[in-house]
């Protein structure tokens, strides 16, 4: 009986399993195996999606983040650059400013060229005139005289030791005119020169040996017409050419031909002067028979006044970017020697840009030509200066902020005091009616 029951038992344990065992699995519908694939296609699609936008956004990122490095450091350079971090000094007429400035500050106010010809002695004024000055003429230069900023320009020959052409530039930014002061290179100057000459443009190569030669001259045209100088600016016959070829030529009208020497001719009519011709033209005077070296300054007021213009009509034409891209040209090559900066030589040109050549006015320093006998000596030809004329001159249109100089505080030597002439006594006209050839000041030469 118990084996009966242990097989039944066997046998329902049998069936058990045997019906567990095929128990009917749960068959994947159609819909399911479509909702399965669809379901790795997803998967699929979603993986290479990733995949995709992953790739994508990493190469917008290292894009992103190169130009947030390159930004961040572009804003370093100019936060550093403008950080005032250098401890600058000035010497303004005598006077140390100290002050710390920015980099970009500094470079601008770097005078590079000052070192050769040197830095220039305080001067002391004393004779302000209370009526006339100006607390702030809105140009931020290192000026002795508010309102006004001199310039004394030599050209030197050759030898750059005889500077044959000597111009006093004064801005009078306060009156917004200009007035340029042309000095005859004969100017009897015997206290200010061991030269036997005597001329004024031996000063550079022969006066006082104990300050610079460019200081010799300052002081000269300082004592005898009274007129501060803040700074100056040197060159040679051979950088004009230079200088004259980078801008393109000087247009011109001459009314006859002009043969320097030789071949060298300029011919009548319009001409663009090369660098060349330039210097032909300033340095004529080969027919210039009786006022010689004056009928050339004279001569020289020509070329100015369509330099001048070729300068406005580039800032017209080009614009200033142009332009100072040409001033900087002239001033890395050291076409010029100068005490100014960069900055400060662009802050007068914008102003000389304002004006026009009417507002320009030349004059000549009053006097007559004669011979001087040397002790031991062959004769010089010197321009003796009419002294009271050129007081009056100097204090109608170069001491606009200063009481009258008068002749006892001039150092002035009238060589020639009985005056058999005063022919030059009133030489000055403005740049348009030079340009125009309606001048006041004719010459007793002519081509």
């Amino acid at each position: 009986m118990n084996n009966k029951n242990n097989h039944k038992k066997g046998s329902q344990n049998k069936a058990s399993k045997k019906k567990i065992n095929n128990v009917p699995q749960k068959k994947t519908s159609a819909s399911n195996k479509n909702q399965l694939k669809g379901t790795d296609y997803s998967k699929r699609l979603m993986t290479k999606s990733v995949v995709r936008v992953k790739n994508k956004f990493s190469y917008k990122d290292l894009l992103i983040k190169i130009c947030s490095i390159t930004l961040t450091f572009v804003l370093m350079l100019v936060l550093i650059l403008n950080m005032p971090i250098i401890d600058y000094k000035k010497n303004i007429n005598g006077q140390v400013i100290n002050e710390n400035v920015s980099i970009i500050t500094y470079l601008k106010r770097w005078q590079p060229l000052v070192d050769i010809e040197g830095e220039l002695s305080a001067v002391d004024i004393t004779d302000i005139n209370e009526e006339t000055q100006k607390d702030d003429d809105k140009l931020d230069l290192p000026q002795i005289i508010e309102g006004q900023y001199t310039v004394l320009f030599l050209g030197f020959d050759e030898s750059s030791e005889r500077n044959d052409v000597n111009w006093l530039f004064q801005f009078n930014i306060g009156n917004g005119t200009m007035n340029v002061l042309q000095i005859p290179r004969d100017s009897f100057m015997p206290y200010y020169t061991s030269s036997y000459t005597a001329k004024f443009n031996s000063i550079y190569e022969s006066g006082d040996s104990e300050v610079s030669p460019i200081q010799r001259v300052v002081n000269a045209v300082q004592d005898n017409f009274g007129i501060p100088i803040d700074a100056y600016v040197t060159t040679n016959c051979y950088d004009i050419v230079s200088i004259v070829d980078l801008i393109g030529g000087i247009p011109m009208t001459l009314d006859e031909e002009m043969m320097y020497e030789g071949d060298k001719i300029i011919p009548a009519g319009y001409n663009v002067l090369t660098g060349e011709q330039a210097e032909w033209f300033v340095r004529y005077r080969r027919t210039f028979k009786n006022e010689a070296d004056i009928a050339r300054m004279k001569n020289q007021r020509k070329f100015l006044a369509a330099a001048m213009k070729k300068m406005l009509n580039i800032v017209e034409d080009e614009g200033k970017t142009k332009f100072y891209g040409y001033l900087k040209k002239i001033y890395d090559n050291r076409y010029i020697l100068t005490d100014m900066s960069l900055e400060e030589i662009s802050m007068l040109a914008d102003f000389g840009s304002t004006l026009d050549l009417e507002q320009v006015q030349v004059h000549l320093v009053p006097g007559e030509g004669a011979w001087y006998y040397p002790p031991g000596r062959k004769k010089q030809s010197i321009w003796s200066i009419h002294k009271q004329e050129t007081l009056d001159l100097i204090n109608a249109y170069f001491r606009p902020y200063q009481i009258a100089l008068t002749p006892e505080r001039s150092a002035i030597v009238e060589f020639v005091t009985d005056h058999l002439t005063d022919f030059n006594d009133n030489s000055s006209d403005n740049l348009e009616d030079i340009d125009n050839g309606n001048t006041n000041t004719p010459s007793i030469d002519s081509y």
